[in-house]
């Protein structure tokens, strides 16, 4: 098989498993979407690994996602360095901004995706970060991950230091036998699914 038609039928299967998943996501009860989300919270910040970092990139949640808002404020509150994305128009990639309250930096920015507006953006170095919380689609037991097929977050994760650990945040239901990877997609090394 061609290296073309191998890619091609990589870029098939992945379009079949994101509509099912997506499927699956726009179909839960929003009571359902918070109860799950509060319990993948109480595992996040168990984690020896999250009490010591001092710099946690939150993605800012979708409304058929992990909600990301509470985890948002808490670390906010417990006083660590808060980032969230920030889609940088033309340039198909995200950069870091810290935010001090979600609430009065974030607006509406591209997909309808909370982000701060450009005169309260603070970048974060890459450096600074420890703790990425990433979402997607879909992921397997490996970190392999389905997004949105933008590519923004692979394009970030590729340029993150070793040492930060990157986790995705998904309902059981997101994590598939196997997602088939192309070069350039970059894995979670640690999964959270409730």
């Amino acid at each position: 098989m061609s290296e073309n038609s191998q890619d091609n039928t990589i870029l098939l299967s992945k379009r079949k498993i994101r509509k099912e998943i997506s499927s699956q996501l726009r179909s839960q009860e929003k009571k359902q979407i918070l109860e799950n989300s509060a319990a993948i919270k109480r595992r996040l910040f168990d984690l020896e690994e999250f009490k010591k970092a001092r710099c946690v990139v939150f993605y800012v949640s979708m409304e058929t996602e992990v909600n990301t808002y509470d985890m948002i404020d808490e670390s906010i509150q417990m006083g660590k360095r808060v980032g969230v994305p920030v889609v940088v128009e033309g340039e198909g990639c995200l950069n870091i901004s810290q935010i001090n309250s979600r609430e009065k930096e974030l607006k509406k920015g591209f997909y309808g995706v909370g982000q701060p507006e450009a005169k309260t953006i603070r970048p974060i170095p890459c450096e600074d970060m420890e703790l990425v919380l990433v979402p997607g689609i879909a992921f397997d037991k490996a970190g392999n991950r389905l997004g949105r097929g933008k590519g923004y977050y692979d394009k970030f994760l590729k340029g993150l230091p070793k040492r930060a650990l990157t986790i995705g945040l998904c309902f059981n239901f997101q994590v598939v036998e196997s997602i088939p990877r192309l070069p350039h997609d970059i894995p979670v090394k640690m999964l959270l699914a409730g």
